[in-house]
């Protein structure tokens, strides 16, 4: 079988990973000590959510590719019942277990009490409605990063809304670059949604700060983090897509320039934010992560680097795809093992205790790995057989329709 893969997607996904995890590992040093040749970790405290924005703009990049591929065609609509069971199939299993295993551990092992607010912040997590209210924001405690799982399957149910749009006005709009156009609006009505949020949802002030935990965080947060603003950089992804399949028949050196001209603008913008005020970085209409210039950076990339030569087979090596392959693991077990390892064997991770740079090394290096493992395992034994099980119930329902690609998956 073809290598289907976009090139340059694994990098993304990778990059975006370990940014994430790397803010984690950083948010644990002290802040005023000299940590030393560990200080250059000290950058990801403000780089975290950039990665956050990264997995967005590359979701909607790749999920949008089939709805833009049959519009130029002049093909029906692709099944949504498929998109529906390919999306379902990748996240929510393993979702479910991490947020299940962590409910769980907070009672018993890190002795939350099991109160009442406890249990409708998981079981608003569980439903995928946790994104919409700052007390349900961070569904459980201990494990953070599950906050966007919400946010990110919000703007699975988005995308093929705009299409649907879009397919209904194609006999108006014809095919080509006028539909790219049009798919502004989608991105316009994201905007305003977002806009108007922030007008109307406003969290009270009681405890409001992470002094008093996720939900204290949240509120300062919200209402600037919300689905929709998020939706608005999933739609810039999913624009990305269209521009990319225009260009999908040229191939060129000049595009390895281009697509490094993209890159180096885009971990520039992320250099630019360590020395910025807040690790948000709010943009325009207060959308988070410098919108839109960071997520038009990424979408650059990702547009060009399938044209490349080199750069994208260089980018797309071995190493790169193996952590692309397991990074959902990465990402929803990350903070779970960096907390089991802060109770059991490192305490000084607690409150930045730790100012020696050989132990937050070694720890750093422990928490790595024993995230690696777990998420390993996550995929070969419960991911991907699931993965595998709804692709063929796929096909036995639809024999021509196509597997997604590594990449997409």
């Amino acid at each position: 079988m073809a290598d289907t893969r976009l090139a340059g997607a694994d990098f993304i996904r990778a990059s975006a990973c370990l940014i994430v995890i790397g803010h984690h590992l950083s948010q644990h040093m002290p802040e005023n000590a000299h940590l030393g040749w560990m200080e250059w970790m000290r950058a990801f405290v403000e780089l975290g959510g950039f990665g956050v924005a990264m997995f967005f703009m590359l979701s909607g990049y790749l999920l949008a590719q089939p709805f833009w591929a049959a519009l130029d065609a002049g093909a029906p609509l692709p099944s949504l019942r498929t998109y529906a069971l390919r999306r379902a199939a990748r996240i929510l299993p393993g979702f479910w277990l991490a947020l299940t295993v962590t409910f769980i551990l907070t009672i018993t092992v890190f002795h939350y009490p099991p109160t009442g607010q406890l249990l409708v912040r998981y079981l608003a997590g569980a439903l995928l409605i946790a994104d919409w209210h700052w007390v349900t924001f961070f569904p459980v405690e201990i494990d953070g990063p599950l906050w966007s799982i919400g946010f990110e399957v919000t703007s699975y149910v988005l995308l093929p809304l705009g299409f649907v749009t879009l397919f209904a006005l194609a006999s108006r709009l014809g095919r080509g670059w006028r539909t790219r156009i049009a798919w502004l609006a989608v991105v316009g009505v994201a905007l305003a949604a977002h806009w108007l949020f922030t007008i109307w949802v406003q969290p009270d002030s009681v405890r409001r700060g992470w002094d008093y935990g996720f939900i204290g965080g949240a509120k300062i947060w919200m209402p600037m983090f919300n689905p929709f603003g998020f939706f608005a950089m999933f739609s810039l992804g999913g624009l990305a897509a269209g521009i990319r399949l225009k260009l999908a028949a040229l191939r060129g050196p000049v595009f390895d320039v281009l697509a490094l001209v993209a890159l180096l603008v885009m971990f520039g913008l992320l250099r630019l934010q360590t020395f910025a005020d807040g690790t948000e970085s709010y943009g325009f209409l207060n959308v988070p992560y410098d919108y839109p210039w960071f997520h038009l950076a990424v979408g650059a990339a990702l547009v060009l680097l399938p044209s490349t030569i080199l750069v994208g087979r260089v980018l797309d090596n071995p190493v790169v795809r193996y952590i692309a392959r397991i990074s959902f693991g990465l990402y929803v077990w990350h903070y779970v093992v960096l907390e089991l390892v802060r109770l059991t064997i490192a305490p000084d991770l607690n409150g930045g205790l730790m100012t020696d740079p050989l132990r937050m090394a070694w720890v750093s290096g422990l928490i790595l790995a024993l995230s690696f493992v777990v998420a390993d395992l996550s995929y070969r034994f419960f991911e991907r057989p699931i993965i595998d099980w709804a692709r063929g119930l796929e096909q036995r329902r639809s024999p021509v329709t196509p597997a997604l690609s590594p990449a997409q998956g």
